[in-house]
């Protein structure tokens, strides 16, 4: 006999999926697209002149990070500029890798999380636990004046939630030890993978700043328990996905 609720659940994902890749999917497409143009017009491209070249584009450089991202010492001084820059922190890359990297993951996993949640509630979950995961880490490192910038706090979320949300959906992934063949993983292993990756370098780090892996792992906790306590008693979608964002039918 054929099991309803597994049929139901195949059914599910693959309207979900179907509705993401159709370009269902405006928040995750229009955050991709602003945090392209900002990196694009930013000192840090390279294409906008007007920033000068040597030493002027490195103070230039280090005046826009300075203006825009978090510096943890300074977020706790009360001011209205401090307490803005987690949000608009969020949109400011350092490099065309940075950048790169945080839209990839953003792109594969984003547009299923937004299909699921909807337009609206997505926005605020983005935004609300990436501007908790820049705080966290600030924080813990409260005496430090190193600037934080970048999407990966509230990306490692979007991963958070995709777990719980598709705990079985299965993704295309490069993984560096196995010479970056394309294969494919089920989600939860990838991003289980991924989250102890990010709590090991994170004990490891140290008592100054570096990578921000504690605003990876609070961003991915957060994501998770949001999800969870959302949608717990709700429909989670178990069933094997024939294929997420970014891949094409099997």
């Amino acid at each position: 006999m054929i099991d309803r609720r597994a049929a139901g659940w195949r059914r599910r994902i693959r309207e979900i999926g179907a509705a993401a890749t159709a370009g269902g999917a405006p928040v995750t497409y229009g955050i991709i697209a602003l945090c392209s143009a900002v990196f694009l017009v930013s000192p840090l491209s390279g294409f906008n002149p007007s920033y000068g070249s040597a030493d002027a584009l490195l103070a230039a450089q280090a005046g826009y990070f300075e203006r825009w991202g978090v510096i943890p010492s300074r977020l706790l001084d009360g001011s209205a500029h401090a307490a803005l820059t987690p949000l608009t922190a969020l949109f400011v890359h350092g490099s065309w890798l940075h950048l790169l990297g945080n839209l990839l993951f953003l792109y594969v996993f984003g547009a299923m999380a937004e299909e699921r949640m909807g337009r609206t509630e997505f926005l605020f979950f983005y935004v609300c636990c990436g501007y908790f995961a820049l705080v966290a880490y600030a924080v813990v490192h409260a005496g430090s004046d190193q600037t934080l910038v970048g999407a990966s706090g509230a990306i490692s979320a979007v991963l958070g939630a995709f777990l719980y949300l598709f705990p079985r959906a299965r993704v295309t992934s490069l993984f560096p030890f196995l010479f970056f063949l394309p294969l494919r993983f089920p989600a939860w292993i990838v991003l289980v993978f991924w989250f102890v990756l990010q709590w090991l370098a994170a004990r490891d780090a140290g008592s100054g700043p570096g990578v921000a892996y504690l605003a990876h792992v609070a961003g991915f906790a957060a994501g998770f328990l949001y999800a969870w306590g959302r949608y717990r008693g709700g429909v989670r979608v178990k069933a094997p996905a024939t294929a997420t964002e970014g891949e094409s039918q099997p």
